[in-house]
């Protein structure tokens, strides 16, 4: 499920080649920018509109930040991009491709939007982060992002002391129970089709969670259309307040088949798979955030951002340095020696 945030002016795409265009608009990519961009690279973001955490009220577990809605970070992060002369373009990557490299052999990829607009850059960062794929529960999306949660860390605080039930997705419910037990006594957890064995069965009798193995047939609301519990198969109404649910995470990989990224399973989904600082074992292409580390909440995210942008900087700086030395080279093939 997916939101937008709410609409800005786009800049102009740049209608010469980039250091490194960023695909993706939201703290890894604006912070990859940010760092590119104060170290004086030509950059461009693409940022289609659509963050994972558009439906939350705030952003929470951030320091100095708590509390922030995320449209706010997003806001003040593009202010920040194009306070150092980057650019944020609103617009959705259909492909990118490598292209034929330059004059002196530096790498080249060419990234096309849907109205057919095109950029070339010489290095790019993919963040366009992830999508939860939600058990198909009647009513239950409407309520995602507020009474419908994922995060412990991200919402727990804000549902504290609620009756809470865990919907099971798979094994990685049951720690999720653990977890969410820490933020109330009224928990129960629902196993909707899945297993739960008897050890785990026992270790939530002992911490007073309870179990209902009858399916979920849909999410029921109040008059005011608050969540206020759960229809099972056998008609029966389980009230609840807050339902968490540990929903596989799938990275947003469309558009960008023609890169040749290696995708990988994980255990709560499936993301790019990286090396340090982001890399990738396609030269001269970066990941960052929640495309290639699932869990990873906002300032994660902002600091593997950074840490990819840190990292293309150098590469670029070592492929200018090439680029220098071999024009001496070519000019006067005696000097390059001395």
């Amino acid at each position: 499920m997916t939101v937008a945030t709410p609409p800005y002016v786009s800049d102009a795409l740049a209608e010469q080649a980039v250091d490194a265009v960023v695909i993706g608009g939201g703290a890894a990519g604006l912070n990859g920018a940010l760092i590119l961009a104060r170290s004086r690279r030509s950059v461009v973001v693409i940022d289609s509109g659509s963050p994972r955490n558009a439906p939350a009220e705030a952003v929470h577990g951030l320091l100095a930040l708590d509390g922030t809605p995320p449209s706010e970070i997003l806001r003040r992060g593009r202010e920040q991009v194009r306070q150092y002369g980057g650019r944020v373009v609103s617009g959705e990557v259909v492909s990118a491709e490598s292209a034929a490299p330059s004059t002196d052999g530096d790498l080249r990829f060419t990234v096309t939007l849907a109205d057919g607009r095109s950029i070339t850059a010489r290095r790019i960062l993919v963040a366009t982060g992830l999508t939860d794929v939600l058990p198909e529960v009647p009513g239950l999306a409407e309520h995602w992002g507020h009474s419908v949660v994922h995060c412990p860390y991200c919402h727990g605080w804000e549902v504290r002391d609620e009756p809470i039930g865990i919907l099971a997705t798979g094994p990685a419910s049951i720690n999720h129970a653990y977890l969410f037990r820490q933020l109330t006594e009224d928990l129960t957890y629902f196993t909707h089709g899945t297993d739960l064995d008897e050890d785990s069965r026992a270790r939530f009798a002992a911490r007073g969670i309870r179990i209902v193995d009858t399916p979920v047939t849909e999410v029921v609301n109040d008059a005011d259309g608050a969540l206020a519990g759960v229809r099972l198969a056998d008609g029966q109404v389980v009230a609840r307040r807050v339902l968490a649910v540990a929903a596989p995470m799938q990275a947003r990989t469309k558009g960008l088949e023609g890169l040749g990224l290696e995708v990988q399973d994980l255990p709560k989904g499936r993301g790019f798979a990286s090396g340090p600082a982001g890399t990738t074992e396609v030269p001269g292409v970066w990941v960052a955030g929640n495309v290639t580390d699932l869990v990873a909440q906002v300032g994660a995210s902002a600091a593997a951002g950074a840490l990819a942008g840190a990292d293309i900087n150098s590469t670029l700086a070592t492929a200018d340095t090439d680029a220098a030395l071999q024009k001496i080279a070519e000019a006067s093939p005696t000097a390059a020696t001395r």
